[in-house]
């Protein structure tokens, strides 16, 4: 048996997910329209937009702090979100900073991913120059933001597949 999310049959998929979004706001205008598209892509797959909460980070360093808080918190027995979205961008600049910041954002959002096992995908840009930024918020590489929130929303699709299993 094969387990793939059809992105045409699944309008309906997200009715009663709870996602978290985490944005990196260091970069206003990119946040924002990675923002955009996530709303959007999770619009489309249903969601009721109650369901959905949106939290500003910093930048980009802080976002696994906030991911892992919001993966561990419950309603009753059951965690509180279905999916966590994070979202921003690290330019690189001058220095090595930027090498330093992508590596501990990337590890820990993984880490929330892993420990909490709540879909939680990484939708944050990391970039040569603002040109590339731009051109992955909307741009000429499309966005990112879209493609982190199907990427949730695959997962826990496949989640949900894995525990239901039967042969």
């Amino acid at each position: 048996m094969e387990f793939k999310f059809d992105r045409d049959a699944n309008q309906d998929f997200l009715a009663n997910a709870k996602v978290a979004i985490i944005v990196g706001y260091f970069y206003q205008d990119i946040g924002d329209k990675l923002l955009a598209a996530a709303h959007e892509t999770l619009a489309k797959y249903g969601i009721n937009e109650n369901n959905v909460n949106v939290f500003y980070a910093p930048g980009a360093f802080e976002i696994p702090l906030l991911a892992k808080r919001l993966a561990g918190q419950k309603s009753g027995n059951e965690n509180l979100y279905d999916g966590i979205v994070t979202l921003g961008a690290v330019i690189k600049g001058e220095t090595p900073h930027d090498v330093y910041v992508c590596n501990e954002c990337s590890k820990g959002i993984a880490e929330v991913s892993y420990n909490y096992e709540i879909p939680t995908t990484f939708g944050v840009l990391t970039t040569l120059d603002m040109d590339q930024t731009i051109g992955r918020a909307g741009g000429y590489k499309g966005n990112k933001g879209e493609e982190a929130t199907m990427a949730m929303i695959e997962m826990l699709y496949l989640i949900k597949q894995a525990d239901s299993q039967a042969f």
